[in-house]
């Protein structure tokens, strides 16, 4: 984890200098000679932000530089005497909790966590999320069902995985509130929900030379859609060697932000059998298939099997754990 300390008097200093001495990660010090012309590099680049202050600087310091929960990095405030340590901004999510806690050890000061659902010993949406590896489909919807969380309300939870998360009121009829961890695009539910995605999606493509990154785009859309799968759970994108080059495919394996995938010709004739070949296909790679190949040696088993959009050939692989 990456820090920047700003430290605005000689016990602050003091304090910064321990920190960075101890801290096990990369730690900038600031003071009050410069940190007005590297405190937006500072709020750009770092994990997490220290202020060695009172609260009230830090508020006005840093609120210029906040955006949003997803995106801002843990804001921690100790005092000058170096008594308390407290998570001011992204608790959960940008590790304010944690880093308050390390901190802390680290003067042996007495960490100060306010976040509702800490205070009550239950894990939030989002902090689960972070800590499984899940995306979260709607912020303001983990919001909302945490809040019924720290009211102590009714929650089902509904996942194929074992992981489950820290809520003592987990229920399985009459809910008041559900969580679900799918790749279903579309969720009914009658009740405040929020739905996290799993990565666990891998997409086998073949395709023409020359074909473009929208073609390719739009043919993955147009897949899930038909098949009620969220983008968002799209783990890899996966192809043959001869294609690992293909513009079309690197540029959507990018505006995806999935990993992409390349398969021997060697791998795919090992497993070729299992598919549907094609003498075409044969003559121009040296296998008979090569989406469905290709998506199941990404991992897991075949969710759709192969689709023929405008030229492109795709097929979906489901794999059994979160990636």
């Amino acid at each position: 984890m990456k820090l920047t300390c700003l430290s605005f008097s000689r016990k602050g200093r003091a304090i910064a200098k321990k920190i960075k001495q101890e801290f096990r990660g990369e730690v900038r010090r600031l003071t009050c000679l410069d940190y007005k012309d590297n405190l937006e590099s500072a709020f750009r680049e770092s994990e997490g932000i220290v202020f060695i202050s009172s609260t009230g600087i830090a508020v006005r310091l840093a609120a210029p530089f906040l955006s949003s929960k997803q995106d801002d990095p843990a804001v921690v405030v100790i005092d000058d005497m170096g008594k308390y340590v407290i998570s001011l901004i992204s608790g959960h999510l940008g590790g304010a909790n944690e880093l308050a806690r390390t901190l802390a050890g680290i003067i042996q000061a007495q960490p100060v966590i306010t976040t509702a659902s800490e205070g009550r010993g239950i894990e939030a949406v989002d902090l689960f999320a972070k800590r499984t590896g899940l995306i979260i489909e709607d912020m303001e919807a983990a919001k909302q069902v945490t809040a019924l969380m720290v009211d102590g309300r009714r929650i089902a939870f509904y996942s194929e995985f074992e992981e489950t998360i820290n809520y003592p009121n987990l229920v399985s009829n009459h809910p008041e509130g559900c969580i679900f961890v799918d790749v279903a695009d579309k969720i009914d539910c009658a009740v405040p929900s929020c739905i996290l995605r799993p990565g666990i999606l891998n997409i086998g493509i073949g395709c023409r030379k020359g074909t473009s990154a929208e073609e390719i785009i739009d043919a993955i859309r147009y897949v899930f859609m038909i098949h009620n799968l969220s983008l968002k759970s799209i783990a890899s994108i996966a192809t043959i060697e001869l294609k690992k080059e293909e513009p079309g495919i690197v540029e959507a394996s990018r505006f995806f932000d999935c990993e992409l995938r390349i398969f021997s010709t060697e791998e795919i004739a090992q497993i070729e059998h299992q598919f549907e070949s094609s003498t075409f296909v044969k003559e121009q790679t040296g296998v008979g298939a090569v989406c469905e190949p290709c998506a199941y040696l990404a991992g897991g088993d075949l969710i759709v099997s192969k689709i023929v959009r405008d030229g492109i050939t795709l097929a979906v692989s489901k794999s059994k754990n979160p990636i």
